[in-house]
């Protein structure tokens, strides 16, 4: 018995191996030092052939005390581009769904702070992003990010039910200190009024260092925190994040 699971063992591809990534961030505030509150990261998934695939993510959000206040789990079972997502802010009330069908339509689920609950459906596209799918979205297209050409996606609202189209092209800020400085922003010249631009910066290992725009973290019922977080790698993978 024991030769035979020590053949099968020797006989087991070993282009694909469970991995783990793990990362903290600290948000703060555009203009001031205080800690915000602690992103805390946990990625698992598989080095296949050299190259990380992730499948599940869950971020557990933390006060500066240490107090656990906001939760958020990711499946990239369907689509790395648009995975299906819970995430829960206990003290506003509010839970927020996506689920992935197929990778077919996008389900959203939206429990509101006012106590309501609000339903839409999206039709997949190619070109279609959601949530941390962004990142993945980043990474993919690491040759493109790196060699400075602009990218054209459509991004999920979720609160609002509809995909909108961005773009993702290399910028210049020096607010950013990575060594890739990319920027998110609308397509259209109208929604760019009512939108910020969104500031990213990676390392060259296509780790995210940096995020420097609107968060998903409520500063008030009415209000989102608009913060700078920076990123730090406690976990890597063994093998690569991008080609």
């Amino acid at each position: 018995m024991r030769t035979s699971t020590l053949l099968l063992a020797c006989t087991l591809p070993l282009s694909a191996a469970a991995a783990e990534m793990r990362f903290t961030g600290q948000a703060m505030p555009l203009n001031g030092d205080n800690l915000l509150y602690e992103e805390q990261h946990v990625v698992t998934g598989k080095c296949t052939d050299g190259l990380f695939r992730p499948a599940s993510h869950n971020v557990t959000y933390v006060r500066s005390n240490g107090e656990p206040f906001a939760e958020k789990t990711l499946s990239y079972k369907q689509s790395t581009l648009r995975p299906a997502m819970t995430f829960r802010q206990p003290g506003f009330n509010e839970v927020m769904e996506i689920r992935n069908r197929d990778d077919a339509t996008l389900e959203i689920e939206w429990q509101t702070p006012e106590g309501d609950t609000e339903n839409s459906t999206v039709e997949v596209t190619r070109k279609l992003v959601a949530d941390a799918g962004f990142d993945n979205l980043v990474r993919n297209h690491w040759p493109e990010v790196t060699s400075g050409d602009r990218i054209e996606f459509n991004f999920l609202a979720p609160t609002r039910g509809k995909a909108y189209g961005f773009v993702l092209e290399p910028a210049k800020d020096d607010r950013i200190n990575a060594t890739h400085t990319v920027l998110i922003e609308p397509s259209s010249t109208i929604l760019s009024f009512l939108v910020d631009p969104i500031l990213l910066g990676y390392n060259d290992n296509g780790a995210l260092t940096e995020y420097l725009g609107l968060t998903n973290i409520r500063k008030d019922k009415d209000s989102n925190y608009t913060a700078h977080i920076r990123y730090a790698v406690d976990t890597a993978p063994d093998c690569e994040l991008t080609r």
